[in-house]
């Protein structure tokens, strides 16, 4: 059976793919020239430049092997922009009232030059500057001034949220657009679709937009998944004797369309990276494949209540960590039901299933053993910590914990996993420190670390970023220029880097984050650096 409901049937044989071929002309289709974007895992649905007619005719007055006239001399393609349109480069989820964040954040910095930036940021920033990009990606600003309506900027807000993870987001800011505002955009709405189980809607916008020129694997899937299976295989055995498919689209478009003639057999190896459209194939012919050698966002597929319970699981902590899910959702996962067994996810699930229990203790925690919460507290701790996983324990039962009075090392696990919320503060000056690396975690969370007390070189890197009274040298000029935008970039790059070790970076990141007004990021991030210390 296809991915769909109805048994296919077996596709055109070569004579009515002759037939076909001598319609459609020689050589009025060609196939894709390169790549469409750097995401090399995304799915070649659409090609660009892209015709009206979504099948080339051969023009009335042509046999088939005339040659036609060429109507230009390039391939480039040509952006039209009515009057009024607005430009993709401004659409954003959150209004300044709510980031806080100028309208002209972008100032003169050119929209290429903020698209490198925004695609370089790493995924395995602090919780702090996971939120402050996710922000910005986000955030409903005015375009850069030299916007032109092709999406340059917008495109790469896109690209870093697919690198997330944040598929739920890309797909809210894609609608905001349209999806059918141009080949690009369509391309990436296509591929969150797949990956979330939305793909018949995409299909359907597919089939009724002429100005969207489907490869062949995009539209022979398509045409299955909107129930024109005749079609579906009609159109398989077009591409095929045209040769505009390869061998291994040919084997697994086949199987899709007709899974029960090939029974048994076993695909040929994938060339090239998986795609979200191959990705949804295999599954579609019941081969699902396991999402964690794969690239993040496809582990969004795993988050739908048809995987199993672990795998559920996993995705969540995937994209937890790269703060594209809520910790909310993963904490609800583990909640679930009783773990199966031990170790990993299991483990996970059990401590965090007994910390909730102690702190649900009737008349409060205060109520229960001291000994057996500490115990949980620090089963949780460990648990969590074994799969960088403490800010999301942090989120939820952070802010709770600090307020517990424990001891020993419950105490300082609860006192870590409470610096880690936005309640830091407070945090510390209800602490009585327990040793000199405490006394300066509580000065750094007031924003005075002092150098003499810090417990490493890092942490003098941070207290050396806080005594700092301006922007640095090598960065003065953005903000002179008013280049905002691309100085919150930089210094969130700067503070990512100087957390593996690079100390001069920390150190003038943590700077630039303050002298840009961000005093509150700036000591959440150096916080978190210091209590995850992930430098391996």
């Amino acid at each position: 059976m296809g991915a769909g409901g109805d048994k296919a049937p077996r596709p055109a044989g070569s004579g009515l793919a002759l037939i076909a071929a001598a319609l459609l002309g020689s050589g009025a289709v060609r196939a894709q020239d390169g790549p469409m974007s750097a995401i090399d895992w995304l799915s070649d649905s659409v090609r660009q430049p892209f015709p009206v007619a979504a099948i080339p005719i051969t023009p009335p007055g042509l046999l088939p092997d005339e040659p036609e006239v060429a109507t230009s001399a390039g391939t480039e393609e040509v952006t039209v922009t009515p009057l009024g349109q607005v430009s993709p480069d401004a659409s954003g989820l959150l209004p300044v009232s709510v980031t806080g964040l100028p309208r002209g954040l972008w100032g003169p910095t050119a929209a290429a030059d903020l698209g490198r930036l925004i695609r370089s940021e790493r995924a395995d920033m602090v919780p702090a500057l996971q939120d402050l990009l996710m922000q910005i990606l986000l955030a409903e600003l005015d375009p850069p001034f030299d916007a032109d309506g092709r999406g340059v900027l917008f495109l790469a807000r896109i690209d870093k949220l697919l690198d997330l993870g944040a598929l739920d987001a890309a797909a809210a800011m894609l609608d905001r657009v349209g999806t059918t505002h141009s080949a690009e955009i369509y391309r990436r709405a296509f591929d969150v679709a797949l990956l979330t189980g939305n793909e018949d809607e995409q299909c359907r916008k597919l089939a009724q937009t002429p100005s969207l020129s489907p490869t062949y694997p995009a539209r022979i899937f398509c045409q299955a998944r909107n129930g024109d299976w005749d079609t579906a295989a009609l159109t398989l055995g077009t591409a095929r004797a045209l040769g505009f498919i390869s061998d291994f689209e040919d084997a697994l478009l086949s199987r899709f369309l007709d899974p029960d003639l090939y029974e048994g057999e076993e695909l040929p190896a994938m060339p090239g990276p998986m795609t979200p459209l191959t990705f949804r194939i295999y599954e579609a012919i019941g081969e699902a494949l396991p999402t964690g050698p794969l690239p993040r966002p496809f582990a969004n597929s795993d988050l739908r209540s048809t995987s199993g319970w672990k795998a559920q699981i996993e995705a969540a902590e995937r994209l937890t960590r790269s703060g594209a899910l809520d910790p909310v959702r993963l904490m609800a996962l583990y909640a679930e039901r009783k773990p199966a067994a031990s170790g990993g996810v299991w483990t996970r699930a059990a401590a965090v299933q007994a910390l909730d229990r102690v702190l649900e203790t009737p008349g409060g925690p205060e109520q229960a053993d001291p000994e057996k919460v500490s115990r949980v507290v620090l089963a949780a701790w460990d648990a969590m910590a074994a799969a960088d996983l403490e800010p999301a324990l942090a989120k939820i039962y952070g802010e709770r914990l600090g307020k517990l009075g424990l001891t020993g090392a419950a105490g300082a696990a609860a006192f870590r996993l409470a610096l880690m919320t936005p309640e830091y503060e407070a945090a510390a000056q209800a602490r009585e420190p327990a040793d000199a690396t405490e006394r300066f975690l509580i000065s750094l969370a007031e924003g005075a670390p002092k150098a003499e007390d810090a417990p490493d070189p890092i942490a003098v890197a941070i207290a050396d970023g806080f005594a700092a009274t301006g922007a640095p040298v090598r960065v003065r000029t953005l903000l002179d220029e008013q280049r905002l935008g691309e100085a919150i970039l930089r210094a969130l790059d700067l503070v990512t880097l100087g957390a593996t070790g690079e100390l001069d970076e920390l150190t003038d990141g943590l700077a630039l984050l303050r002298a840009l007004g961000f005093e509150s990021v700036a000591r959440r991030a150096a916080l978190q650096i210091l209590i995850l210390d992930r430098r391996g």
